[in-house]
Formats: structure tokens, C-alpha cells, sequence
């Protein structure tokens, strides 16, 4: 009897002394945690007010400039959305003496590269004390030249590539490989056009002269606005809409382009106002971490949680 009560207290004694040390274990964990989710926020907070010092208004008279790099497009950096908004701030600070955009895009989006011209000539006459200028750095074609004859003058390098003034659509035609393999098509519509282009069905020639139509549709919309944004400057010739490109130079002497210059020459010599403020929005430090802190804190917790559980 008295060996079997030493027993039972032995096996409580070394219960109670687990739990204690799984109690002790999850209030490190947590404590651990806890630390770690405040060392982090006052990390965030100093990088927001680095970001904030950074990107504040700036005391000193500048030139103002705003990338236009890659693709024109919703979600991208140099979407209708970011773009404006740059442009927007850059013409709102008042120590601002000239805004530039910086051109380095292919294209894109006739409709994201006709909003950022939009908003471009609306500023212009907001402001008219404020000149715009577009710098065409390695290329600026399709819906990237689009946007630069938005600007009042526009300066590129002699190897440059400007122009492709023209609308494409394209893609695919799998039927007759369709038929190699032995595939049937089954496509059911409701609407005789819902599924022009289909890839995998023969193109019909109706279907064709339709996007044809379209597209030259939008080309002389194009066409209007480099009419417009270039005026008596542009050159007559039935080239510069045919969708060619030419290098800075040759843009020059069509009438495309104005003037030889980078961002640094158009800021000394022609605004005259040699410091550059970049007012691009992209992604900042403080978003990034906090993007990674807050996935690196939510696992945290979650292997805090799933260790004191298992203890």
C-alpha cells in the first residue's frame, strides 16, 4: 500500500511538473512573439517616417519627374492609375518649376495610355506656369509615344526608338493541328459572334473585317492625338502612321520628337532647375516590410500556437 501511494505521487509530482514546464514553454513563445511583433512595429514606424521625410514636400525649387516604364496596363507601375497620381502631386507642389516624364515603354493599353494623356493636358492647363516635358530614354512606342505627345516638348537620345503609331490584335489558330491529333472542336454560343476568333475554329472572314474595323477605329484615334499633341511640328508623310519606328534622330527630323536631351540636360538647361525630385509611386521599403513582416508575423504565431499545442 505504501509502495503504490509513493507511486501515485511520484507520477503526480512528474504531471504537474510537465505542465509547469509546458506552461513556461508557451509564456516564452508567446513573450517571444510579443517582442518580436513590437520590434517590428517600431521598425515600421521609423521606415514610414523615413518614406515620409523622403517622399514630403520639398523646400527646395526642383524639377519634378515621373517614370513611365514597361508595359501600360491596370495593376502595373506604370498603369493609368499610378501614373496620374504622380503626375497630380508633381504639378501640386509649389516648389515644383518643371514636371518631366520619363519614357522607357513599349506600349500597351490604348485606353490607360489615352487617361494618362487626358490627365496630362488637363494639368497642363491647371497649372500653365508649369511646363511638361517628355525624355524618351531607350524606347517609346505604341501607347508609351501615345502618352509623350502629351507633353509640350519632347526630347529623346539619337538611338532612341520612337514611334510604332498603329493597333495590333493577335494570336492563334490551332484547327489544323486540331485535325493532325484527331480533336473535335464543340463549341456552343448564344449570339451568331460570341465566339469570333475562337482559336480553335476557322477564321471567318466576317469575323476578320470586323476587328479590322475595330482596330482602325482606334488608330484614328491615335493618329488625333498625335495630331494634336504634335501640331505644324509633325512632318507629312504617309509613313509616320504606318507603324514603323525610327531612332531618335530620325524622330527628330519627322517631326515625332523636338530636341537631343536626357532628364539631368532638360532639368539644368531647360527648366533650369537642376535638382530632380522623383514623385514615381511604386512599392516603398514600408510597404515591403510591412508585406513581409505581416506574413512573417502571422506564421509566427501560427508555429507558436501549433508548438504549444503539441508540448
Amino acid at each position: 500500500m505504501t509502495e503504490n501511494n509513493g507511486q501515485w505521487e511520484r507520477e503526480l509530482v512528474t504531471r504537474l511538473a510537465t505542465a509547469a514546464l509546458k506552461e513556461q514553454r508557451r509564456a516564452r513563445l508567446w513573450g517571444i512573439f510579443f517582442k518580436l511583433l513590437a520590434f517590428g512595429y517600431v521598425t515600421l514606424v521609423l521606415l514610414m517616417a523615413v518614406d515620409w521625410k523622403r517622399d514630403g514636400v520639398s523646400g527646395k525649387k526642383h524639377t519634378a519627374m515621373v517614370e513611365l516604364s514597361g508595359l501600360i496596363a491596370p495593376g502595373t507601375d506604370a498603369s493609368a492609375e499610378k501614373i496620374t497620381a504622380a503626375l497630380q502631386a508633381a504639378f501640386k507642389d509649389k516648389n515644383t518649376q518643371g514636371v518631366v516624364v520619363r519614357c522607357n515603354s513599349p506600349g500597351g493599353s490604348p485606353v490607360q495610355a489615352q487617361t494618362i494623356y487626358d490627365e496630362m493636358k488637363r494639368l497642363r492647363k491647371k497649372y500653365p506656369e508649369i511646363p511638361l516635358y517628355a525624355v524618351i530614354e531607350d524606347v517609346c512606342a505604341s501607347g508609351g509615344y501615345f502618352v509623350a505627345v502629351g507633353a509640350d516638348r519632347i526630347f529623346v537620345g539619337k538611338a532612341s526608338i520612337v514611334g510604332s503609331i498603329g493597333v495590333l490584335m493577335n494570336g492563334f489558330g490551332f484547327t489544323g493541328l486540331m485535325e493532325k491529333l484527331g480533336i473535335e472542336r464543340r463549341l456552343i454560343t448564344a449570339g451568331d459572334n460570341k465566339g469570333m476568333l475562337d482559336p480553335f475554329s476557322p477564321l471567318d472572314e466576317k469575323d476578320k473585317e470586323h476587328v479590322k474595323t475595330l482596330m482602325a477605329d482606334i488608330h484614328q484615334q491615335f493618329i488625333g492625338v498625335v495630331k494634336e499633341g504634335r501640331g505644324k511640328r509633325l512632318k507629312e508623310s504617309p509613313e509616320i502612321f504606318s507603324g514603323l519606328i525610327w531612332t531618335g534622330q530620325k524622330s527628330i527630323d519627322l517631326g515625332l520628337a523636338d530636341a537631343v536631351g536626357s532628364l539631368e540636360y532638360v532639368a539644368r538647361e531647360v527648366i533650369k532647375a537642376e535638382e530632380i525630385r522623383d514623385y514615381t509611386i511604386s512599392e516603398g521599403v514600408a510597404e515591403r516590410l510591412a508585406r513581409r513582416f505581416g506574413a512573417a508575423a502571422a506564421n509566427t504565431f501560427v508555429e507558436s500556437l501549433l508548438r504549444a499545442s503539441v508540448r
